[in-house]
């Protein structure tokens, strides 16, 4: 259903991003992630490295290093997808909030909601439309 491809809307080094292999429908589940959880006072220790730029807030008290395709979905602020945390199951849980087309890039908004134009962390303007940390 998905597969990691090159992607122009990465500025970063490997310019990344999760494609869809087929046409998704709207709320369909498209990836879990099983998450890696910290505390938030190790988070010192992650800013030291790249993991810091790929990393979730987890709850309150932690974050998250998200395995599988979850770290690697680029930013829209028109995203096609949402992720739900699933505390349960320990699993950032990715759906499509539109339909998605075969070949098209699934997107998440980083700021977590998808209405939410709040600038990100690593922008210094709100032009940030389609920037990723990746």
């Amino acid at each position: 259903m998905i597969q990691v491809k090159t992607s122009s809307l990465s500025s970063g080094e490997f310019n990344r991003g999760v494609f869809a292999t087929r046409d998704i429908k709207k709320g369909e589940l498209i990836h879990e992630a099983p998450v890696i959880p910290y505390p938030n006072e190790d988070h010192e220790f992650i800013e030291k490295t790249i993991l810091a730029d790929y990393v979730f807030e987890y709850g309150a008290n932690h974050t998250a290093v998200l395995l599988g395709y979850g770290s690697l979905f680029n930013h829209s602020y028109t995203p096609n997808a949402i992720y739900e945390i699933n505390f349960n199951q320990h699993t950032f849980d990715f759906y499509a909030y539109t339909e998605i087309k075969a070949g098209e890039e699934i997107l998440i908004n980083y700021n977590g909601d998808v209405d939410c134009n709040d600038p990100l962390w690593f922008c210094e303007t709100d032009e940030n439309e389609g920037e990723s940390a990746k």
